[in-house]
Parts: C-alpha cells; structure tokens; sequence
C-alpha cells in the first residue's frame, strides 16, 4: 500500500512513526499507541489530514470515543485546526452515534422515533414487576442478579434470535434467560430501550437489514476508534460491520493500558484484530514524551512480564531524571504521613504548585487516612473522578444515624436515612408525617415516639400499616442505639449495629455490581476511622467523633485558589492523565494486585499488572511508591508484604527505604539492592493469602448460641422463636418471630437476647 508523501509540511512536524498513523488511511490500521506517546495529537492530526488533503467530507469520517468530554475534547482541537464548524464533525461516542441512527431507523425495530432510553433505576423496576409476577421477591433473588445477567448478554452483543460468533457462550436453557426474553418484550411494549441495548439495537439493525447498513457504510467510509482497549464484543461487532464494505478502519489504543474488564472491555479486540483483517497495516508510537527515562525503563520491565500483549517498547529522549522512591512504612498512616510531609517539603523546597502533586490509590475507601493526614497540614486537595471521603453517600449516610442519635432533635438527619435503606416509606409519607411534626412542634424523632405511644391518633393522616411498621422498626432501632451510647458502649459496636440492624450491608451486598462493593470498601473503612478515634480518645463518644469529622472538613476553603490542591484518584481515574509528582500508595499483595484478582487466576493478574504500569507512566518528573508492613482491613490487621510488582522493576531504578515514625521524628533506614534481591527469593506470597471475608474467619469460634427453633426472649419485644440463623460466634445472626407474628433480624452479639 503506498503511503502519500507529498503533503503540506504541518503534518510531517511529527516523528516517523506518528507521520505513517497520519498518512497511512487507506485499509486496515492498528495504532498501538504506548502511555505519552501524543496520541491526541495524532489522531486530531490523522482527521485533519483526511479533511484538507484528501478532500473528505466530514460527513463520510466517523470518530468513536468512549466519553462526552473526549469526544468534545477532539471535535475542538480538530475544529481549530482546519478552520471547520465542530458541529460538522462525527466525533461522538459509541452510544450516543446509536441513540441517534436508531432514531433515524426506528421503524425497522418496531420503534417510534420517541423511544424512551430507560436508566437504571428503570431498568431495576422492569426486572422487578417482572420477578413478581412470577412469585419471586426481592429478597429472593435481587433483581441486579437479572440486571448482571442482562448486562452480560449487552456486551457480548446478543439479542433474542441472534446467531453469532458469542453465541456459545450464552445458555438459553438459563432460568435468567427466560427473565431476559421478559424484559425485552416488556421495554419493546413500552417503546424503550436501555443502554445497553443501544449498541445490540443498532447490531439487530444492521444484521436484520443489510440494506440499511448498506446506506450508513457508504456514509462511513473512514471510520476512526480511539481507547480500542476499552471495547467489548457488541462495539467490535458493530464497527466490524460498518467498515467491511470499504475496510478503511483505524482503531488507536493500547493492549498495556487495558484496564476495564469489568465493564465489559475485552483485551482480545486488539489482540484478534488482524484475524479480521488480515490486511491491516501496525503502527507502534513507542516514543514517550511525558516522563524521565528511569520510570520508562521500569515500567516497560514491569509490563512486559504480561503475556497477553502485541509488543511494544517504550522509549524517551527525555533524561533519566531521579531513581524511583520505594518508601517502606509501619502503617496505613505512617504511609500518608509521610506523603503529607515529603508533598510539603517538595513543594516548599522545589516552589511548586500543590496542583503538580496527585496521590493514587487501589480503592476510594483508601483515601480517608491520606485526606485526614493532608487536612492536619492543611494542605488543600481535591478528589478526582470521586467525593470526599466524608462527603461521599453511604458515608454521610452512616453519619446521620450518628447524628440522629446524639441530636434526637436532628430533623435532617431523620429526613435523610429514614428511608435509607429503602423501607417502604415515600416521599409522600413522609411529606405527611412532617407536617403532622410541624402542626405538633416537635421533630422528626419526637413525632416518631408519639406514634409509639398513640397509634390511634394518627388515623386522619392516612399512613399505610406498612409505612407506620416501617417508621416503628426505625424508631426502635435508633432508641437501641441510644442505650448503647448512653451504656457507653464501645464505639465500633455501636458503629456494627447501624451498619447492620438497619439493613443498609445487606441491601449493598445484594446489589451485586462494581459500585456497591466501592461503597461496601468506604464503610468498612469508617469502621476503621472509628475504631481508631476510639483507640486514641478512649473517653470520647460519638458526639465528639462527628465534631471532629466537622471541624477538619470545614475549614480553609480560601486558600484553594491560591495555592492549588493536590489531586487524590483511583488508578483507574488516573487514566488519560499526567502529574510531575506522583505517589502511588498502598502497593502491597492483597492490595495491589487486589485479593480478588489473586483468587480470579493469572488473566485477573495481568490486568492488575496494567494498572500498576498506568499508574507509573502519569508520572512527569518523580514517581514515589509506598507500602505499609501493617494495615487495617476489614476491621482487623493485615501484613500483607510488598506487592510482587516492586520485584518486577530493576534494582539499578530504585531507592528503597524504611520510613519510621518515633514522636515528632521520623527516621530512615536503606535497603540495599542485594538485601531486597535476598529478600525477594525468600517470599512467597502464598504465605500472606488473600483477605478473607468475614464469614471465613470464624473456623475457631464457637457454635450457633441460638439455633434455628430456639426460643428466646428479647427485654424490649418479649417472646419468641428463631425462624433462622447463620453465622456463628461474633458474627452470628438470627431472625425472630416474635407473638403476633412481626419478624425482625439481629445480630446476636448486639442484642439483648436469652434463651428461654
């Protein structure tokens, strides 16, 4: 394939390499395109060029990306170079280029051009009228489980009838199958389509009408794919189909950046692209631009311990710049301690901004004990792609049962969580029971005791019996956890009641998808911010844990603007981005590659392996990696040892040390290349094992103390019969039948419960 050469001299302003991605647009091409090596800048290029100099219409160029602001990002830069209105360019994401063909071609889906795109609490209610009609309850089975399962069947690209190369590997003899027919049936009755199902509506289009993908491949005939990585099998199934006519496909990404399998990505779409075609033409950008060559050198050496990859190798004419920073540390807050300090000497002694410092972690929940250390020092931050720690939903949440507790009269706080988790109680009913507070003066709270004690009253506000049972379990469960703070109970017992008795670690855990397990990780780890308060201010009660969270949160907000703010990020948010500062924190077995991915198999690894060389190479000028030899997890803790990442790098690239921290000092110890060779012989990292759940730790405790059938009585509901139990020792719970038939579940160790 000849490659055109006489062209204007802007766009040969570009290394060898970046020159064949722009000229090279006739057929097939891969462009593998390694961390800093000017991808945008390519690709605004490649698009520029198919505009002024091979004289394409904008309307036959079809750029997909995976993000809103990507995708504006590129439709301006290529606006501003060739001189053209943006709103001519094609450059948009996968699902909102199907939400708007789809339109155009409803009718051949026996859709109106008004079709409603349901999100996900809709999508929730299909499936759950659904479940219903079938005899099957929430508590049952959740209806995410369905949800999971129909997410699946999306990004494989399948839909009722359809037979293709995915096939295989999807059972129609499943009961959830059956679910799924039902729910297709039910969004096409109700003219809707989720988003999923955007992409596997256009594949159902273009499969079911060879004459209308007819029509939009002869629009297409340069279609462009950036993040490849990120695709799955229904995106590579529909760009397959568009570019077979005319073959001129160019996907840009990088097998080493693959980071999103449990959104669907497959990495085997760059890995199996020239069995589609077979003609295409590679291109590697292998040049860095952005970093110093020591961390290049180190994370080309990590990376390529991978198997499923095509090859590449990084390079940089940049200078070698400092040696990696490995710092050691006792615990979870000596590490952020020492971050804290070492960005404030940085920034006092290098004067540079705090916006030049960015702080990485495994998961949100690890960000707590770094925001605690940097608001000490007042060091300003921010959080990307996330919340603050204590501003985030389910944190706040937990924190206005606190709230509730100690301020009976905290309205807000009963307003907030008395449908948190979901009780059955609307706005509605709650709308009415705050007027009837505010007719009678009293709060939320009071209002709740009054019904207590005067349940004939409240028949002219027309409550359901199921909402005032609601409102009575609520009521009783903040009175218990009343009397445990008045008994002084300890605090992280209280803590376990709230999570627990009030449903919300149940109603996560059923949910069953990536963000609820995050949320799961963020209130585990307030656990630990209590047990810690407590362990340092054994006299003080919740009351003064919420004043100090307050007053730590509250304060410095003028000093943003003038000094910058460090930026704190998962790795995953870190993708795309670059610092000349970087910590990556955590970096221990266990943690980094996380246990889940330990337990899942060698493949699980590698992704985790690509994510530790994603967070290496955002790093400009300083790359520093901190672990912690102990760390609280779970509520207990864990020495889990340096992650088998750290081994992976030459010694030569490395300063390895302890860092200590005795009163207001803090002391340093080396550990020479040949003691770390030494050391790494020795470990064996299936001696640190994976985290366990809760539910393993308990092969020593004690039997079940209340057995299913047991009788018991509780001081405050009287008399009853164990319906069902699980669990034992600490973490035994039970469910009660009490006279009268109401039915509640404790956990044992909370409840003041015996046998009769």
């Amino acid at each position: 394939m000849q490659i055109e050469t006489e062209v204007n001299s802007s766009y040969l302003n570009l290394n060898p390499a970046q020159q064949q991605a722009v000229l090279q647009v006739e057929g097939p091409v891969m462009i593998l395109a390694g961390a800093g090596s000017g991808k945008t800048r390519t690709l605004v290029t490649r698009v520029a060029y198919l505009l002024e100099e091979r004289r394409v219409s904008p309307f036959q160029i079809l750029a997909l990306t995976f993000s809103n602001k990507a995708a504006r990002e590129m439709r301006d830069r290529i606006s501003q170079q060739v001189g053209i209105e943006s709103g001519a360019l094609q450059v948009t994401t996968f699902h909102s280029f199907a939400a708007r063909l789809l339109r155009q071609e409803a009718s051949f889906l026996g859709l109106s051009k008004s079709f409603t795109i349901y999100d996900d609490s809709e999508q929730k209610a299909v499936v759950k009228a659904i479940l219903g009609r079938h005899g099957i309850s929430p508590k049952e089975l959740s209806p995410y489980d369905v949800i999971y399962f129909i997410e699946n069947l999306r990004n494989l690209g399948h839909y009722p009838g359809r037979i293709g190369q995915n096939e295989s590997e999807i059972d129609s003899k499943d009961i959830f199958y059956k679910y799924f027919l039902e729910y297709e049936e039910e969004l096409h009755r109700a003219n809707a389509l989720d988003f999923g199902g955007l992409i596997t509506g256009l594949l159902q289009l273009f499969e079911m009408h060879p004459e209308v993908l007819s029509r939009y491949q002869d629009r297409y005939r340069y279609l462009l794919v950036d993040e490849y990585q990120d695709t799955n099998h229904a995106q590579f199934d529909l760009i397959k189909l568009l570019s077979n006519k005319h073959r001129n496909i160019c996907v840009v990404g990088d097998e080493d950046q693959s980071i999103y399998s449990w959104r669907g990505a497959d990495i085997k779409n760059i890995l199996d692209f020239e069995k589609v075609f077979p003609e295409m033409t590679l291109i590697k950008l292998e040049q860095n631009y952005r970093s110093g060559g020591n961390i290049i050198r180190a994370a080309s050496c990590v990376i390529e311990k991978n198997n499923l990859r095509k090859g590449k190798t990084m390079w940089t004419e940049n200078p070698d710049g400092e040696l990696i920073q490995i710092k050691e540390c006792g615990d979870e807050k000596s590490e952020a301690n020492f971050v804290t300090l070492e960005i404030q000497k940085t920034a006092l002694v290098e004067k540079v901004n705090y916006s030049e410092f960015a702080i990485f972690y495994r998961t949100n929940s690890q960000s707590r004990v770094i925001e605690d250390a940097l608001r000490k020092e007042k060091i300003p931050y921010r959080v990307i792609g996330g919340v603050r720690f204590y501003e985030r939903k389910e944190v706040k949440d937990m924190l206005a049962y606190m709230r509730l507790v100690v301020n009976p009269k905290d309205s807000l706080a009963y307003g907030r969580i008395i449908n948190v988790p979901p009780r059955g109680i609307g706005a509605t009913s709650l709308r009415k029971f705050e007027d009837e507070a505010v007719l009678k003066k009293c709060s939320l709270l009071e209002m709740g005791e009054y019904l207590l004690k005067n349940q004939e009253d409240f028949s002219h506000i027309r409550l359901s019996s199921k909402v005032r049972s609601a409102i009575l379990e609520f009521q009783n469960l903040i009175g218990e956890i009343q009397l445990m703070e008045d008994g002084n109970a300890p605090l992280a017992d209280i803590y376990e009641k709230i999570l627990h008795e009030s449903g919300y670690h149940d109603y996560l855990r059923a949910q069953k998808d990536f963000e609820s397990e995050a949320r799961l990780e963020n209130l585990e780890e307030l656990g630990n911010a209590i047990k810690s308060f407590a362990s340092e201010n054994p006299q003080m009660r919740l009351l003064h844990f919420l004043e100090t969270i307050t007053l730590d949160t509250s304060a410095e907000q003028d000093e943003l603007e003038s000094k910058g703010e460090v930026a704190l990020m998962t790795v995953h948010g870190a993708k795309g981005l670059e610092f000349p500062y970087v910590y990556i924190t955590g970096v221990e077995e266990n943690m980094f590659p996380s246990y889940k991915s330990i337990e899942s198999g060698e493949m699980a690894i590698e992704e985790e392996r690509r994510l530790f060389y994603v967070a290496m190479t955002r790093a400009m000028k300083k790359l520093t990696i901190t672990f912690a030899q102990g760390r609280m997890l779970f509520g207990q803790v864990k020495f889990n040892g340096f992650s088998r990442f750290l081994l992976e790098m030459p010694s030569n690239l490395y300063h390895w040390q302890q860092f200590r921290a005795e009163g207001d000092e803090f002391s340093w110890r080396n550990k020479s290349s040949s003691k770390m060779d030494e050391f790494s012989q020795e470990t064996n990292y299936d001696d640190f094992g994976p985290i366990s759940e809760v539910k393993s730790r308990n092969n020593n405790e004690s039997k079940q103390k209340f057995p299913k059938g047991s009788k018991i009585r509780h001081d405050l509901y009287g008399e009853g019969k164990v319906y069902d139990s699980e669990g034992q020792g600490n973490e035994e719970k039970i469910v009660i039948i009490f006279k009268g038939g109401v039915k509640k579940k404790f956990m044992v160790k909370f409840a003041p419960l015996s046998l009769i």
